[in-house]
């Protein structure tokens, strides 16, 4: 059981990595300026925003993939 838990941890990773180009376009985040760093605060919005983004862009491959 332990190996099935390790694979779909892996499977759930490469599969984000598989959409994290359009997950980054759909959250459509402006890269930071060079010497600029984010606070935390903004780091937080932005991750959240990425999360909202991967949902989005997951329900999008599902729908296509039907």
């Amino acid at each position: 059981m332990g190996t099935e838990s390790v694979d779909r941890q892996q499977q759930r990773l490469r599969e984000f990595m598989s959409l994290l180009p359009l997950t980054l376009e759909i959250a459509g985040l402006p890269r930071a300026e060079p010497g600029r760093h984010f606070n935390e605060g903004q780091m937080e919005v932005r991750a959240n925003t990425i999360r909202t983004a991967y949902k989005m862009a997951r329900q999008l491959a599902l729908e296509i993939a039907k």
